[in-house]
């Protein structure tokens, strides 16, 4: 945060440079164009006045005495001589006579123009304007009119309010200062609320939160901020939560497991109770390979890349395959596996992805029917999509748990034994390839009486 309100000082103190600077040339643009020139120009406008007194002819002593009256009620410094060179004896500094009247400047007087100088001179310390005006006959220069007059400093000009000015400088840069100050304070606080939030959440406390008290940009941050902590918590408490149902779940197997091994190794097993022993310990085995399988299953769908290699595949094809798959663990049950699919549906798809989608759903339809029911599984074009339907008459899911029945562990019957629930992983699996391969899923359920499964494939373009 110390670099942010460096750089806003830095780019204040920039413009505070810039307004200085500003300000010089603005003042000495004003001094020449509103001072200089405006000096100037009342100078030529006095001199064109006096000239109008010249009868043409000689100058006389009358008129030079006239001229030099008039400095008696004038600022001005205005003399009248006959010849310029001697200006020198008129005046209270040297002149160069070659300077100030060249062969150019000559030309322009004969010509009946003024001439006008600006130099330094060092006995007044400061710049002198002056003004040359003709005084012509038939071509001839009679005379000349002089006026001169001293231009004041800017300081000079300014030397009535200069103090004044130091003190308004002063105490506008006083307040500027506070003023910026508490800005830049009230700029960073949401900043540095965000600063010490991040850091909470840098140490794992997933609860911070930062007051949003605009809709500025920072407060469109601290917004999104806040959801991003809100979906990392929530990640954090499902993946604890998850970690632990694994735990539960393999804690379980893995105790039959080792405690009739023990017993058996210890002799505390009779003969006749062997058979059903080993019976339990394969079952459990089994288990724990098919929650071990799924899990890795499902870690490798969540790594997986979103965007596939689809390609086109025969859907009935495939669907026939799964029957036949699945036909031996339907017969265990006596349930009919009916496959009623349109020949000529072609799908955008992975096969393998795409059989495992749909082993997981039937075996789940199959494990919950009833013996000697069916299983229905028809395939239609529907709205440009191919639909497949799966259908089953068995025990049903209450409409309450229909919208959690894909979340990782979650089981319908909490108190259904192991033996017959699944692990609570196959219809997380199915939604999360159904998103790999742009489909849909839909369930539908009645309790008692069955449970009907809708999923949407995208077809094969022409």
């Amino acid at each position: 945060m110390k670099k942010i309100a460096t750089r806003i000082w830095l780019l204040i103190f920039a413009f505070l440079i810039i307004t200085v600077v500003f300000m010089y040339v603005l003042t000495n643009f004003l001094y020449q164009r509103l001072y200089v020139q405006d000096t100037e120009e009342t100078m030529v406008e006095v001199g064109l006045k006096l000239q109008t007194m010249y009868d043409n002819g000689k100058v006389t002593d009358e008129f030079i005495a006239d001229i030099e009256q008039f400095n008696d009620y004038s600022n001005l410094n205005i003399f009248a001589v006959r010849n310029p060179r001697e200006l020198s004896a008129c005046v209270p500094f040297d002149i160069d006579y070659e300077t100030l009247i060249g062969p150019e400047e000559r030309q322009k007087l004969l010509a009946g123009k003024y001439v006008q100088k600006i130099g330094y001179e060092p006995r007044f310390d400061r710049q002198l304007i002056s003004v040359v005006i003709p005084l012509v006959d038939q071509n001839r220069l009679e005379g000349i009119i002089y006026i001169y007059f001293p231009l004041a400093k800017i300081s000079e000009l300014a030397n009535s309010g200069v103090i004044l000015l130091f003190i308004s400088a002063f105490i506008f840069l006083v307040v500027a200062s506070y003023l910026i100050y508490k800005g830049i304070r009230h700029i960073m606080r949401p900043l540095n609320d965000l600063q010490l939030a991040v850091e909470q959440m840098s140490y794992g406390n997933y609860e911070t939160r930062v007051p949003v008290n605009s809709r500025d940009e920072i407060g469109k941050l601290s917004s999104t901020f806040n959801k991003m902590a809100e979906a990392i918590q929530q990640e954090d408490e499902a993946q604890k939560t998850f970690l632990a149902t694994v735990s539960h779940e393999l804690r379980t197997p893995i105790s039959y497991v080792k405690g009739y091994s023990e017993a058996m190794q210890n002799g505390i097993i009779t003969e006749s109770q062997k058979e059903d022993t080993i019976q339990l310990i394969v079952r459990e085995a089994n288990r724990m390979e098919r929650l071990t399988n799924e899990l890795l299953q499902l870690a490798r769908t969540e790594n997986e890349q979103t965007n596939l290699v689809l390609y086109p595949i025969p859907l009935g094809e495939t669907l026939r395959e799964v029957q036949k798959i699945l036909t031996h663990q339907a017969d265990k049950k006596n349930i009919t596996l009916h496959v009623d699919v349109d020949d000529a549906l072609i799908i955008e798809a992975d096969e393998v992805k795409l059989k495992q989608i749909f082993i997981n759903i039937i075996e789940n339809a199959i494990n919950y029917s009833y013996e000697n029911s069916k299983v229905e599984i028809v395939a239609v074009e529907k709205t440009g999509s191919a639909q497949i339907t799966i259908k089953d008459y068995g025990i049903g899911i209450p409409s309450e748990d229909l919208s959690h029945v894909t979340e990782r562990f979650y089981r319908v019957n909490k108190a259904r034994s192991r033996a017959d629930g699944g692990s609570g992983l196959g219809l997380s699996i199915v939604e999360k390839l159904l998103k790999q391969l742009q489909g849909s899923l839909e369930i539908e359920s009645v309790v008692e009486k069955g449970t009907t499964v809708k999923i949407r494939l995208p077809l094969m373009e022409d």
